[in-house]
C-alpha cells in the first residue's frame, strides 16, 4: 500500500536520508501505521460479511499477507530505495504496468479519508442518534480539511504513543470481553469464529474486507534509506509487522465473535461500541469511542494530506493539470485545490457503507499485492544462475498472487466495478501521457519522492 505519511510540501530537493531507524522502530512504524483498533471499528461489517466467521477471515487475510509480505521483504532488498509497490513493478516487470499500478493505489488514496470518516462517523451516529449522519461527515471534512489547508503537520512516523494507546484499549476490551463470558459461564473455547456458517466463500468474502486492516503494513519499506542495513531490516521488519498486526486482530476478532455471536445486527458499522458499554459499562463505552474517534480523526489528517501531497507532485511534473494539481498556497504553503478535491470526495461517505468503501480501497491494494508477487517471480526468471531459492522465489509468490487474485474476485460488485473503471481511466491515460506507447510513462515513484 503507498505510504499514508506525511511531508511538507516544498520546492527543495533533499539529496540523502539519515539512517536512524533499526527493526525495532521500524516494525513499530509500520503497526502504528496500521492503526491496531481498526479491527474493532469494522468487526461487525466482518462479521456479517463472512457469516459469523471473522476470526477465519482475519486468519485468511492473515495468510495472504505474509505470503505478499515475504514478496515485499524480498522486493526491498533487491531495490533498496525508497519506494512502493510501483516501484518494484516498474523496476522488476514493465514502467507502463508500474503506472498502471501506482494509478490503482491513487484510488486507495483519494477514498482513505472518505472510509476513515465514514467509520469515525457512524460510530458518532450510534452514540448521539439525533444528530443526522451527514453532519458528522461534514464535520470530519471541514475541520480536517480546514487543518490541512493551515498546514497542521501530524508525525505518524514518531506517533508511538497514539499506537500505545490504542493497543491498549484493543487489550482492555479483550480482557473485559473474556471477563463477561466467565461472568456468564460461557464457554471460552470455539470454533464457529473461524467457521462461520456460510462455508469457505462467505470467510473469504470477509477476509476480502478484512485485508483493510492491514493496509500500511507495506509502508516501511518507504523508509528503506533511513534505516540501517536496510537489507537485512526492511524484509523482517514488514513480515514481523504483518505477522504481528494479524495475530493481534485475529485474537481480538475471536474474543468479540464470543460475545457477539452470528451474522446479523441492527447496526453493524457501529457494533464494536455498543459491545463496548455490554462488557465495560457506559464508563469503557465512552473510553473505547473516543478512543476510536481519536485515532480515526488523526488518522484522516494523514491521509488527506498524503494524497494531496501525491496530487501536488503529480501535477508539478506534469501528469496531472500543473495549474490545478501542481501549485501550492502562498499564504498557506499548502496544496490547497488537492486538499479540497479530496475533502469534497470524502463527502460521498454520505451516500455509501463502511462495507463497499472499505472494498474500494482493497480492489488497488490487491492489484498491487498480486503484482508484487508476479515481480518476485520475474525477478527469479531474470537471475536464474544466480542460486536462488526457487521456493521462496516462485512458490510462495505464486500462492500469494493467487490468494491476493481470489480475495479481489471476492470484493463487493460496485468496488470491483468503480476499481475496473477506475484502471481502464488510468489505461487511456497512459497511452495519452505516452503517446501510444511511443514515450517512458512518468515515473510516481520517483515524483512522490520528490514531493
Amino acid at each position: 500500500m503507498a505510504d499514508r505519511g506525511i511531508q511538507p510540501v516544498t520546492t527543495e530537493t533533499r539529496t540523502g536520508l539519515n539512517k536512524t531507524l533499526g527493526l525495532r522502530s521500524a516494525v513499530l512504524f509500520g503497526l502504528a501505521y496500521m492503526t491496531p483498533i481498526i479491527v474493532l471499528g469494522i468487526f461487525g461489517v466482518i462479521a456479517e460479511r463472512s457469516k459469523g466467521g471473522s476470526a477465519g477471515s482475519y486468519l485468511l487475510a492473515t495468510v495472504a499477507m505474509l505470503f505478499t509480505a515475504q514478496s515485499y521483504g524480498l522486493m526491498a532488498r533487491h531495490f533498496p530505495v525508497a519506494g512502493s509497490a510501483y516501484t518494484y513493478v516498474r523496476k522488476a516487470l514493465d514502467s507502463r504496468l508500474g503506472f498502471l499500478v501506482g494509478w490503482a493505489i491513487l484510488l486507495d488514496y483519494l477514498f482513505l479519508p472518505l472510509v476513515i470518516w465514514l467509520i469515525g462517523g457512524s460510530y458518532l451516529q450510534s452514540q448521539f442518534p439525533a444528530v443526522p449522519f451527514w453532519v458528522w461527515i461534514l464535520g470530519f471534512a471541514v475541520i480536517t480539511t480546514t487543518l490541512n489547508v493551515v498546514g497542521l503537520q501530524v508525525a505518524d512516523r514518531a506517533n508511538l504513543v497514539l499506537m500505545t494507546f490504542q493497543l491498549l484499549i484493543v487489550a482492555l476490551f479483550v480482557a473485559l470481553t473474556v471477563a463477561h463470558l466467565v461472568g456468564e459461564s460461557q464457554p471460552l473455547l470455539s470454533i464457529e469464529p473461524f467457521t462461520g456458517h456460510g462455508g469457505f466463500p462467505a470467510i473469504a468474502g470477509g477476509a476480502a474486507v478484512a485485508a483493510y486492516s492491514f493496509l500500511g503494513f507495506d509502508a516501511v519499506s518507504t523508509l528503506t534509506e533511513e534505516t540501517h542495513d536496510a537489507e537485512r531490516t526492511v524484509p523482517r521488519a514488514i513480515v514481523l509487522i504483518a505477522l504481528i498486526g494479524g495475530a493481534i486482530f485475529i485474537v481480538v476478532a475471536y474474543a468479540v465473535s464470543l460475545v457477539a455471536p452470528g451474522s446479523s445486527f441492527s447496526d453493524a458499522d457501529s457494533l464494536a461500541e455498543q459491545l463496548a458499554k455490554t462488557i465495560g459499562g457506559n464508563l469503557f463505552g465512552a473510553v473505547f469511542l473516543a478512543a476510536l474517534i481519536i485515532g480515526q480523526f488523526t488518522s484522516g489528517l494523514a491521509a488527506q494530506a498524503a494524497v494531496s501531497r501525491l496530487l501536488y507532485a503529480m501535477g508539478r511534473d506534469g501528469v496531472l493539470p500543473r495549474r490545478a494539481f501542481g501549485i501550492v498556497s502562498e499564504k498557506f504553503r499548502t496544496p490547497v485545490f488537492n486538499i479540497a478535491l479530496t475533502g469534497v470526495i470524502g463527502l460521498a461517505a454520505m451516500l455509501l457503507t463502511v462495507a463497499t468503501s472499505t472494498s474500494f480501497i482493497n480492489f488497488g491494494a490487491f492489484t498491487a499485492f498480486t503484482l508484487v508477487n508476479v515481480s518476485v517471480v520475474v525477478y527469479f526468471l531474470r537471475h536464474r544462475n544466480s542460486g536462488l531459492p526457487r521456493w521462496r522465489y516462485v512458490i510462495l509468490p505464486l500462492i500469494g498472487a493467487a490468494v491476493d487474485v481470489y480475495l479481489l474476485s471476492h470484493l463487493d460488485p460496485d468496488a470491483l466495478i468503480v476499481g475496473l473503471s477506475w484502471a481502464g481511466i488510468g489505461f487511456v491515460y497512459l497511452l495519452w501521457l505516452t503517446r501510444g506507447f511511443t514515450r517512458e510513462p512518468p515515473d510516481l515513484a520517483g515524483m512522490a519522492e520528490r514531493a
